[in-house]
C-alpha cells in the first residue's frame, strides 16, 4: 500500500543524489562498524533534505541497541500447517471488560470531535476508538525505546535494512518538524505516538485534526482520531458498510467447500482462512444467515475460525481494510468486535 508513494516521497525531494546515497546504505551497512554506518545514514538524511540542526540533536551520542536486536530477531516465523491457536482465547483477553469500559468512555467523551471526524472520512468512530484501545491502551501504552536509537540499531544490524534506513530517514523529517527528540520514543521497531505508526506512515497519512496546524498523534486526541480516520479511508474504507457480521451457519454445511482459490501474495496464511467472496444473497441460498442488517448485493467472506459448530462470520470488503492495520486475523476480529461493544 505505502510502496509507490514512498518512493515517489524520497525521489521527488531529494531527486538522483538521495537514490545514490541509499544505494550504499544498503550494500555496505553490514560490514561496517556502528559509527560509521552512521554516518552513511547522516549523508542520506542530509540529502533528503533534512537540517542540520535536526541531524545532530537525533543522532547525538548513539549506540547500538542490542536489546532491540534480541527483540527483532525473536519474532516468530511462519507458522506450519499443524493449526492455529482459536480465536476465542484471543478475543477473551483483547476485548475483555477493561478495554470495552474504556473504549466506551472515551466514545461518550469524545463523541463531538468523534462524530465531526465521522462525517469528514466515512470511518465509524467506533472503529477509530477500537484501533486507539488496540495499539495503546487509549494512550496508557506507548513504549518506551528511543526511535532514533532502535530504527538506527536495526537498520545497522541489516535483517530488514531497506526498510529500517527508510525509516530512521524519515523519522528525522518527522522530528525536523518541531518535535523533541524526548517524545520520540515508542516501539523496540519503531512504531510510535496513540496510533503507533511508523515514521513512514507519519509523514504520508498523519492529519491535523483540530486546525493547529500540527498533527501531533503524542497527546492530541482529535489529530489521533483524524490520522486512523484517514489510514482507513485511505485503505479503502467504504462508507455505511460493517466490517462484519455473525451468520448462522446450519448443521453439516461444508466451509471447505467454499475456501478461496486465490493465492494472495501478501499475508497469505491470513487469507487462505476465508471463504470465496460471494454476496450477501448468494450466502442466503447456500443457507448462511447473517445475524444482523447486511444488504443482499454486499460481497461477503464466510470466516469459521474455529471450525464446524463455533461462531462464524461473514467479512466485508472493510475487515480487509483492518488487516492493512496488522495483517492478522486475532488482530482484525478483535478490532471488530471491540468497535461493535464499543459502540453499544
Amino acid at each position: 500500500m505505502l510502496a509507490m508513494t514512498l518512493k515517489r516521497l524520497a525521489l521527488s525531494l531529494a531527486g538522483f543524489a538521495s537514490a545514490i546515497s541509499a544505494a550504499p546504505v544498503a550494500a555496505q551497512g553490514q560490514d561496517m562498524s556502528f559509527d560509521a554506518y552512521m554516518q552513511l545514514l547522516i549523508a542520506r538524511a542530509r540529502a533528503e533534505g533534512v537540517s542540520e540542526t535536526t541531524i545532530l540533536r537525533m543522532t547525538s551520542d548513539l549506540t547500538p541497541n542490542y536489546r532491540v536486536i534480541e527483540l527483532d530477531r525473536g519474532q516468530p516465523g511462519t507458522p506450519t500447517q499443524s493449526g492455529y491457536p482459536p480465536l476465542d482465547n484471543y478475543i477473551s483477553r483483547h476485548v475483555d471488560t477493561a478495554r470495552i469500559s474504556g473504549g466506551r468512555s472515551v466514545y461518550r467523551g469524545e463523541r463531538s470531535t468523534l462524530s465531526r471526524i465521522e462525517n469528514e472520512y466515512g470511518v465509524p468512530a467506533e472503529i477509530i476508538v477500537a484501533i486507539f484501545g488496540h495499539e495503546t491502551a487509549y494512550g496508557r501504552v506507548k513504549g518506551g525505546f528511543d526511535l532514533s536509537r532502535s530504527l538506527a540499531t536495526l537498520a545497522w544490524e541489516g535483517r530488514r535494512r531497506e526498510l529500517f534506513s527508510s525509516e530512521f530517514v524519515n523519522l528525522l523529517k518527522v522530528a525536523d518538524k518541531g518535535y523533541p527528540r524526548s517524545m520520540l520514543v515508542g516501539s523496540w521497531a519503531g512504531a510510535f505516538g496513540n496510533p503507533q505508526f511508523l515514521p513512514s506512515v507519519y509523514l504520508r497519512l498523519a492529519k491535523d485534526g483540530d486546525g493547529d496546524g500540527r498533527a501531533n498523534i503524542f497527546s492530541n486526541s482529535a489529530d489521533t482520531f483524524a490520522s486512523i480516520a484517514n489510514y482507513f479511508r485511505d485503505a479503502g474504507w467504504r462508507s455505511g458498510q460493517p466490517w462484519g457480521v455473525r451468520a448462522y451457519v446450519p448443521a453439516g454445511f461444508d466451509v471447505d467447500r467454499y475456501k478461496t482459490k486465490l493465492n494472495a501474495q501478501v499475508c497469505p496464511r491470513v487469507h487462505e482462512r476465508h471463504s470465496q467472496w460471494k454476496t450477501v444473497r448468494e450466502w442466503r441460498e447456500l443457507g448462511i444467515q447473517p445475524q444482523r442488517q447486511l444488504g443482499d448485493d454486499v460481497m461477503a467472506s464466510l470466516f469459521q475460525p474455529d471450525g464446524p459448530g463455533t461462531p462464524a462470520w461473514l467479512l466485508t470488503a472493510n475487515y480487509r481494510v483492518i488487516l492493512e492495520y496488522n495483517c492478522s486475523n486475532y488482530y482484525a476480529m478483535s478490532v471488530g468486535l471491540l468497535a461493535d461493544e464499543i459502540a453499544q
